[in-house]
């Protein structure tokens, strides 16, 4: 006995339709415009919080120095020649260890480093001044 043969098929070309293309481009444009701000936000934030821990390093620094010694430490250099830092910390706003804006001591008698601030402009995401930090 032989086999029946079925009619023909027409045949069809493998891929996608343009439809098909549309629909998964449109699932990809809505997963991005939620999926990008957050990415970017958490971006900030991050370098906020760096910033943050970068200044209270560098002023902790400072108070272990005037401990020490007894003296304000004339320039950041001095926290990393005598141990207290291993490096200047690059701001993470400006991206630059030359931005750091040195504080003078509020005592016109006394020199050096009293307090360190961000030379960084603009505002945080809370609102506030990076450079009133």
């Amino acid at each position: 006995m032989r086999a029946k043969r079925s009619a023909p098929r027409a045949h069809r070309a493998n891929g996608f339709t343009l439809i098909e293309l549309l629909t998964v481009m449109t699932i990809i444009a809505v997963l991005l415009t939620i999926a990008v701000p957050r990415y970017f936000n958490s971006i900030d934030r991050s370098k906020e919080v760096t910033l943050r821990q970068d200044l209270n390093i560098m002023r902790d620094a400072i108070d272990k120095y005037q401990g020490d010694t007894g003296a304000l430490p004339e320039t950041l250099d001095d926290l990393v020649t005598k141990k207290y830092l291993r490096a200047i910390p690059v701001d993470p706003i400006t991206e630059s260890v030359a931005t750091w804006q040195i504080v003078p001591p509020t005592d016109p008698k006394k020199t050096g480093v009293s307090d360190v601030k961000s030379g960084a402009p603009g505002k945080a995401l809370d609102g506030s001044n990076f450079q009133d930090w």
